[in-house]
């Protein structure tokens, strides 16, 4: 039997066409090798360092040299489409500590932040003034966008040229910048460390034993009541006399062991079991007490204790006080984590969706109270699309509101980058006020996060990619370099110089504040390999967010208040 192949086709026309005639199929091809290719290659590590996700620019900037490009509407869609998804994403995950943060340790990390955003401002007008033949405004903020390696930034400065009618490809000086920013905030840290002669044993030692963090979260203290003025008062009266932090979870009386509420009156003998902060700890002691050896399970063994996750959408947004477990059903919540932060479980405390509670009880109460708290984790699955979306259309309407200032030719606004950073800020921290869901899983949010950035990233690449080699090789290329190091390198040395001499800050922590002042990911990467001790992600979380802000709002004002 014969086979007649006449009717096959050898002409590759339509794969050409594929890659080179812009339709959707041409768009997703080329976005999809992109990031692909992007992803695969930042897994791999030079020493301790990799790029991670931000080598989808360099491979945008490959395919883009080798001629492929999408249609203008398209990639500027999907270039401000995942960088509002990657913005909103950082939001809410920080929203829930960013106030926090700022009223505690953040303060002083927070101040030296500034420092070190004002020094890089400073460098960077500095720079241009002194070069402004050779460079232009957009391009050098180009440059200090890519040598802190703030891409958000340079999508701001982005929008604010397209306010002002400038069209310049800053991208191109960004790329450019970016790994020397990486090399420089890596050197700042080397020269510090060899500058101050610094051990990391010794200050890993240190930083475990003033650990900031340790003093705030719950402690556990077993007390016998001694002080007479206790003596026949309930425990409501007690919180309003000492005025602390604490929760009393368990309480022995004539060798029984109960959940006391506010109204448990206490005796001279008594035990209990308090739940307070380590600041709190001597002070609650010395009211209470002496401090003595005690082994609870064994005390009661019908008390069993029980982590509970918050799923019930009207438990969101409530106090412990509203629920009224105590009187209800005769359990204790002592400790609530959230975000992988134990917190004591005040009265006052509001819950939030995904919150994980310590219940303290008999087993047949616990057991009614866990649907009345949901405890579903597969709830906790969905994500928050409401939340979302409400929030981006809010952040975008916040972003286009203009802000007029004196002698300025045209208004401010916090654009598409910095009004969906807000309100997702707001809506992370006071989202349950409006009985909005605002958590998502880890995994969830870094997905989108994950996804926006790989939009945003590859759109500049292919827009930029053009010209970027012909643009390294001149004499423009080398001098961006040259800028890059200096606006990285100057700032983040002094810094810590002024941090270790003035503060007497742990090495540790100083890394983690340099990493967070310049949003380098690359520095935290490689500064975490330095020390087992967390401080380090401490100090970098603590300052991210409002240095996240100031850095998109700078890097916008220089453009609409200089060009």
């Amino acid at each position: 039997m014969q086979l007649d192949f006449k009717f096959i086709s050898f002409n590759m026309d339509w794969l050409i066409n594929l890659f080179t005639q812009h339709s959707v199929a041409q768009t997703l091809v080329i976005y999809s090798i992109v990031i692909a290719l992007g992803t695969w290659l930042g897994r791999f590590k030079i020493g301790s360092i990799s790029l991670g996700v931000t080598f989808v620019l360099f491979a945008g900037i490959l395919i883009g040299h080798l001629g492929f490009t999408v249609d203008n509407p398209t990639l500027i869609f999907l270039r401000d489409f995942g960088l509002i998804l990657f913005i909103f994403s950082i939001g809410l995950q920080v929203g829930p500590t960013f106030f926090s943060s700022l009223r505690h340790n953040g303060k002083t990390l927070n101040l030296y932040a500034l420092g070190a955003i004002g020094l890089s401002l400073i460098c960077t007008v500095g720079l241009y003034y002194a070069l402004r033949q050779y460079i232009s405004l957009p391009m050098i903020v180009g440059v200090m966008s890519g040598a802190i390696t703030n891409t958000p930034g340079l999508g701001a400065a982005q929008e604010a040229m397209t306010q002002l009618g400038i069209d310049e490809p800053i991208a191109l000086s960004y790329a450019v910048a970016y790994p020397i920013g990486i090399l420089g905030a890596i050197l700042s840290v080397i020269a510090i460390r060899l500058l101050f002669k610094i051990d990391m044993n010794t200050e890993e030692q240190l930083a475990n034993k003033s650990s900031k963090n340790a003093a705030e979260s719950p402690h556990k203290l077993s007390i016998r009541i001694t002080n007479p003025a206790l003596d026949n008062l309930s425990l409501q009266h007690c919180q309003d006399l000492i005025g602390r932090r604490y929760v009393v979870s368990r309480m022995v009386h004539d060798e029984h062991t109960s959940i006391p509420n506010a109204d448990s009156i206490l005796h001279v003998g008594d035990c209990v079991l308090v739940i307070c902060s380590g600041d709190d700890k001597e002070a609650v002691l010395a009211f209470f007490g002496e401090e003595i050896e005690m082994n609870w399970d064994k005390c009661d063994s019908e008390l069993v204790s029980r982590r509970i996750v918050i799923t019930r959408d009207n438990i969101n947004g409530k106090t412990i006080r509203q629920l009224h477990l105590r009187t209800t059903y005769g359990i204790n919540i002592t400790r609530v984590n959230r975000s992988g932060i134990d917190l004591i479980a005040q009265p006052e405390l509001v819950l939030q969706m995904g919150d994980r509670v310590m219940v303290v009880g008999e087993q047949k109460a616990i057991e009614k109270v866990e649907p009345i708290l949901g405890n579903s984790l597969k709830k906790l699955n969905n994500p928050p699309i409401i939340t979302l979306f409400l929030g981006i259309f809010v952040g975008i309407i916040v972003g286009m509101i203009p802000i007029r200032f004196p002698d300025m030719p045209t208004p401010v606004k916090l654009g598409l980058a910095g009004g969906p950073l807000v309100v997702s800020i707001l809506l992370g921290a006071f989202g349950y006020r409006l009985k909005l869901i605002t958590y998502t899983t880890q995994s969830a949010n870094l997905m989108i996060r994950e996804i926006g950035i790989s939009l945003f990233l590859a759109s500049v690449g292919i827009n930029a990619g053009g010209d970027f080699v012909e643009t390294v090789l001149s004499t423009n290329g080398l001098l961006w370099m040259g800028l890059a190091f200096v606006i990285t390198f100057v700032p983040l040395v002094t810094i810590g110089i002024l941090a270790r001499k003035i503060s007497k800050m742990n090495f540790i922590t100083i890394m983690g504040l340099l990493a967070g002042s310049t949003t380098n990911a690359a520095l935290l990467a490689y500064t975490s390999n330095l020390s087992s001790n967390d401080q380090t992600a401490v100090g970098y979380s603590t300052v991210y967010p409002l240095t996240m802000f100031l850095r998109i709002v700078c890097a916008q004002m220089l453009i609409l208040l200089l060009a």
